[in-house]
């Protein structure tokens, strides 16, 4: 299979895929090892990937599609960016992990910390999910209180106090909760709505001395793209202040996606903790944790809150992290990548209204989502009142035409560097065919 292998219209054979994914059933639950990647939520069978390159998947059969996945959002430079490859092979030369210091982490947190104005210090992780549950357990040793205000439809990984109301994997499987959540833990969290300050002061005036961090993606990536409405954010953080809680950005999908020093520089709203991951680690396994010296000086060996990894710097990671953010800070970075996404959004508003279908469009920089829904998209509840048959069966015409989008109406579809004006234009194409079979 070569780079120029593609197939971009009809329906796709994919035998390949259908038998790899039969025999991955037998290892793996479901044969997966993250529930969306299970299509489950459009019916069907996942495609199976071999490669990527630039805005382009390959799978097992060697169709090519273009990809607004990016790994759910790291691949902002497009995927096997030269620069990030070869520095992940020249690094790996000396070794691939060694659980001690190297100067790398310090390069890159050096980076991480320029970047953003709300940070002092990091502490890098694996995951997006470490880094949130860290600055949860953090929140919790500042200051001395238990309970975490966090919002329905936001996603911030698979921890126990977060399993509760989530978006993202868990609303497309349909399940608001997770079986093996202790109710105690459960308990600790309050689900407030997005959007809606009110029914945050509502949860605060209740609890007034319990809640230890109110805990929010600044820009909502896992119930789609949903931007924070005029001074929701500001909002949050008086009430954080007044109420003596911190505040948590989740930045895992925002952070150096919609602007490179985060959401927060984007919005000018400072969180006293932030979480990021994707991006800073060049679509290698990578999270980190962040703020202000005093509150991080509670983190051990410097303080008494314990959180280790051995993995956790891993020199890929950085090193990876280091060639992306680097690319990033480039003249003009953003203006381009962001111009290309609103093509894409514009056009997919453009179809729409010529086949006559209800739809909202949210756009936050490079990050975009088509609803089919009649009324504006805030919040979880009003996401959930899209057309989700109507999104099942343009996936599968999309995909078929060679347009690989989230299999979930509830995750948002990434604009990369790599992504070309004709990559925008196939992909209308695909969404203006889709539209007319519904209208045939």
């Amino acid at each position: 299979m070569t780079p120029q292998a593609t197939a971009t219209c009809g329906t796709m054979r994919r035998p390949k895929s259908e038998a790899a994914f039969e025999d991955a059933q037998q290892y793996m639950p479901g044969g997966v090892n993250s529930p969306v990647r299970a299509f489950k939520g459009v019916g069907g069978n996942p495609v199976v990937i071999q490669k990527a390159k630039g805005a382009y998947v390959w799978d097992v059969d060697g169709n090519r599609y273009v990809d607004y996945v990016g790994s759910y959002g790291p691949m902002i430079l497009g995927h096997a960016h030269p620069a990030v490859i070869g520095g992940i092979q020249q690094t790996a030369e000396d070794g691939t992990s060694f659980g001690a210091p190297t100067v790398l982490e310090n390069k890159l947190a050096k980076m991480v910390i320029d970047a953003v104005p709300a940070l002092d210090k990091v502490r890098f992780v694996n995951s997006g999910t470490e880094a949130c549950l860290s600055a949860i357990r953090l929140a919790r040793a500042f200051t001395g209180r238990e309970k975490l205000i966090k919002f329905e439809g936001c996603y911030h990984g698979h921890a126990d106090s977060f399993l509760v109301k989530a978006g993202s994997g868990v609303a497309t499987l349909g399940k608001p909760d997770s079986p093996g959540v202790p109710k105690e833990t459960a308990g600790l969290t309050l689900t407030a709505t997005y959007n809606d300050l009110s029914s945050v002061e509502a949860l605060l005036k209740n609890h007034p001395e319990d809640v230890a961090a109110i805990m929010v993606e600044p820009v909502a990536g896992n119930m789609g793209c949903v931007p924070p409405q005029d001074g929701f954010l500001e909002g949050l953080r008086r009430l954080a202040t007044e109420y003596g809680a911190l505040l948590v950005f989740d930045e895992v999908m925002t952070g150096f996606r919609v602007h490179y020093g985060g959401a927060q520089a984007l919005y000018q709203v400072e969180p006293d903790l932030s979480c990021f991951g994707k991006i800073i680690g060049g679509g290698l396994p990578v999270g980190a944790y962040g703020g202000k010296a005093n509150i991080m000086a509670h983190v051990a060996p410097e303080g008494s809150m314990y959180q280790a990894g051995t993995l956790s710097g891993n020199p890929l990671a950085m090193r990876a992290g280091v060639e992306t953010l680097t690319r990033l800070k480039e003249p003009g970075f953003y203006d381009q990548l962001n111009q290309r996404a609103t093509d894409l959004a514009d056009g997919f508003k453009r179809v729409c209204q010529e086949y006559h279908v209800p739809h909202q469009v949210n756009q936050v920089g490079s990050m975009v989502s088509l609803f089919f829904n009649e009324q504006p998209v805030t919040n979880f509840t009003e996401a959930a009142q899209s057309d989700r048959e109507l999104f099942n069966r343009v996936f599968w015409r999309m995909l078929d035409a060679g347009i690989y989008m989230a299999p979930s109406p509830f995750e948002a579809a990434f604009v990369s560097m790599a992504h070309t004006q004709q990559d925008v234009e196939q992909t209308l194409e695909a969404l203006s065919s889709a539209l007319a079979a519904e209208k045939a």
